[in-house]
């Protein structure tokens, strides 16, 4: 029996136990200082004058599901310096701190469990493990925590991350070669970031994403800093200017697809192109024109800058469908019988296992999708696969992009581009994007503009971006992990206790 008492209490080997008694709920340990000399907490001298004693209530980590609390007499000793304390308390180190109800060890518990759930939950998971705790105090010990020391590092990476949802936002701030988290700004203005940049000097890289806020703070902060952008960005950023020109020339490589009627509503955007052409060719300005045929700015601007009406035009954007696994049953029968009624076919293929109705048939045969083998699919789609990586497309699929690609000239040149830029990502060959924008140019392809300006405004930051090895997907799965922490905490928080909370995790 003593031995199993020794094992459970030898944490407490620093005191001199005298009594374990049971209460049944808890069990109550009555121990001592070991005699000897103190070492006082204001001057350092060492006394063994006894001037009286003193009795501590601590709690400690429960034994066998209950609680422990520990009944501890410490000596009040006389310190011998004058004009000092004149006397002291001791302090049994590692084991007892000052004004605290709760030994060292047993805290240090009550930290972990704070560090990763914070307030009610971390009571609720506290109160399993028999340790009774209220949830200001779980805030309290986790605010009480000291934040690790870092120093600054060579090679920061700084992103943005919601405070409050489309109201306010963060900076996060880490180190691009560790993941460390270095630091979080209460906000992402421009003299926010500039101001730590100032405070933290030593910093030579900075990897961001796109943001001329990030950029103008780096460059008034650090003149001579190398910035990067983010590859990620850089891709995403090709991807949506993409999906505009698929889908500006979707009338063309979607010939190889079914016909379809021309439907209302792009019969009226056929003639609001040529109301607008016609006034712009008499010499009207875009806002007049705004004004004359009813429409927004914005929408005048849009149509301006096409070309040609049928860039307008969308291929039909289909999905799955019911009637999908009885396609060549339906085509076999109408091959064999032109006239058989819709009627009939419904219960024929009713009869294999269709489970929907007679409409969705009607619509299905009308739209003649039972004539063709693969429907053309959607500009998001077809955008999908051409920035895929070629072998990660099934066979069928590939040649299907083959198929749609070969039908228009400037989608020729656009996987081409597309797949030039993805080398210059993936073998960091940063010295070769002028060329790259070069043949962009070169191509006609008006709908990249807009990414080769940005590429232009952030050249050195882009060239950089497809060179060094450096990215800001650590920092984007630090922004993940916050997610985890504001929904933990119902976004209820305060910003110091989530920046303490991001720090330590």
């Amino acid at each position: 029996m003593n031995i199993a008492v020794g094992l459970a209490l030898s944490g407490l080997s620093a005191l001199v136990i005298d009594d374990v008694v049971d209460e049944g709920s808890r069990v109550v340990v009555r121990a001592r200082t070991a005699p000897g000399p103190a070492v006082c907490l204001r001057c350092g001298a060492a006394s063994a004058k006894l001037h009286s004693y003193h009795r501590r209530t601590v709690a400690d980590l429960p034994v066998d599901g209950r609680l422990v609390v520990l009944r501890v007499r410490v000596r009040r000793l006389v310190c011998p310096t004058p004009h000092c304390w004149g006397t002291f308390r001791e302090q049994v180190r590692g084991l007892l701190e000052r004004y605290q109800r709760r030994t060292t060890r047993l805290t240090g518990q009550v930290r972990a469990v704070v560090r990763e759930l914070a307030g009610r939950a971390a009571v609720r998971l506290l109160a399993a493990l028999q340790v009774r705790l209220s949830r200001h105090t779980a805030v309290r010990v986790l605010l009480r925590i000291r934040l690790p020391h870092r120093p600054t590092p060579r090679v920061v990476s700084v992103d943005d991350f919601a405070l409050r949802r489309r109201n306010r936002d963060g900076t996060a701030v880490i180190d691009a070669v560790t993941h460390e988290r270095v630091d979080v700004l209460g906000d992402r203005k421009s003299e926010t970031l500039e101001a730590w940049l100032r405070e933290h000097p030593g910093v030579d890289i900075v990897v961001r994403d796109g943001s001329a806020t990030y950029a103008e703070a780096i460059r008034r902060a650090l003149p001579g800093a190398l910035q990067v952008s983010d590859r990620w960005h850089l891709w995403h950023g090709l991807a949506r200017s993409v999906r505009e020109v698929v889908a500006a020339h979707g009338r063309c490589w979607a010939a190889s697809g079914p016909e379809r009627q021309t439907l209302t509503r792009e019969t009226t955007t056929l003639q609001r192109w040529h109301a607008v052409h016609e006034l712009l060719d008499q010499g009207v300005g875009l806002l007049d024109c705004a004004r004359r045929l009813g429409l927004s700015l914005n929408t005048v601007k849009r149509y301006s800058r096409v070309r040609e009406p049928d860039q307008l035009r969308r291929p039909p954007q289909y999905r799955a469908c019911l009637v999908d696994p009885y396609r060549d049953h339906l085509r076999h029968r109408r091959t064999e019988e032109p006239g058989v009624a819709v009627l009939h076919l419904f219960h024929e293929i009713k009869a294999l296992g269709y489970t929907g109705d007679l409409n969705l048939l009607h619509k299905y045969l009308n739209q003649g999708r039972a004539e063709n083998d693969r429907i053309s699919p959607s500009p998001r789609r077809l955008t999908s696969w051409i920035m895929s990586r070629p072998t990660d497309l099934p066979a069928g699929r590939r040649a299907h992009l083959d198929e749609l690609v070969s039908a228009c000239p400037e989608m020729t040149d656009l996987v081409r581009l597309v797949g030039e830029f993805a080398s210059i990502l993936a073998q960091r060959r940063g010295s070769d994007l002028d060329g790259w924008m070069k043949q962009v140019r070169e191509a006609g392809l008006t709908e990249l503009d807009p990414f080769l300006r940005g590429l232009a405004q952030d050249h050195d930051a882009a060239v950089a971006g497809l060179t060094v090895a450096y990215s800001n997907g650590p920092i984007e799965g630090v922004n993940t992990k916050t997610k985890l922490i504001k929904r933990q905490m119902y976004g209820r928080a305060s910003f110091e206790l989530l920046r303490h909370r991001i720090l330590l995790a």
